[in-house]
């Protein structure tokens, strides 16, 4: 499968902090203090657009739909968000930084969970792989305390799929290896700025922001 420079991945589950982190690191490329580094687009799934705004109702359990259809809305969003005009298809190669909160390995994950490897795998079989992709990896028992605060429950946020989400990112990180992605795993369970840290170190080290010259 094809690998898109310059496109990087968070994932992980529920309560990992990968939007957190998606935050921490658009307001370290907005410091005036920081210098040299090439543009950032920070993006995530599902994504503000029309089929992404469904899914979001989905998964909060305002719309009921087969899991087979979250599957296909997932992959739809998906082929907009890396194709469409002004996606990450076209920054990435106009020399624009891409990180996206989530991902092909969610769907393979989450919806691979409810529907099995096989339709996942046909529907996401299209979309390039990342160059950098990284894993936030936390114990699913921490992972659900950290929601217990939230407002609004999504439909995949309990202890029992959580762990079973831990187990199968686990289990497809090797295959990514394989492809020549490169893959970062996080200890999740870290305070947020040492997690930043971390993801800022690895991402030095892609050519993009390398040869942007003076990053700090």
């Amino acid at each position: 499968m094809m690998i898109l420079k310059n496109f990087a991945v968070f994932e992980g589950g529920d309560g990992s902090g990968t939007t957190t982190q998606l935050g921490l690191l658009r307001n370290r490329f907005a410091s005036p203090a920081v210098s040299g580094l090439p543009p950032l687009y920070a993006t995530w799934e599902p994504t503000d657009g029309p089929i992404g705004g469904l899914l979001r109702s989905a998964l909060k359990g305002e719309i009921p739909l087969k899991r087979e259809t979250l599957a296909t809305l997932f992959a739809a969003d998906r082929n907009e968000h890396v194709y469409a005009s002004g996606g990450i298809v076209e920054r990435s190669t106009r020399g624009e930084l891409v990180i996206s909160d989530r991902y092909v390995l969610s769907s393979l994950v989450y919806q691979g969970i409810d529907c099995g490897e096989e339709l996942v795998r046909r529907l996401n079989e299209r979309f390039p792989l990342p160059e950098l992709l990284f894993f936030f990896d936390i114990d699913g028992e921490q992972a659900v305390t950290r929601m217990e605060g939230r407002r609004v429950k999504e439909i995949y946020e309990y202890l029992d799929f959580q762990i079973q989400v831990r187990e199968r990112y686990r289990a497809l990180l090797p295959w990514y290896a394989r492809e020549g992605v490169r893959v970062e795993i996080i200890d999740a369970s870290q305070e947020p700025q040492a997690v930043a840290e971390e993801i800022w170190r690895a991402l030095r080290n892609m050519p993009i922001v390398k040869g942007a010259g003076n990053a700090t």
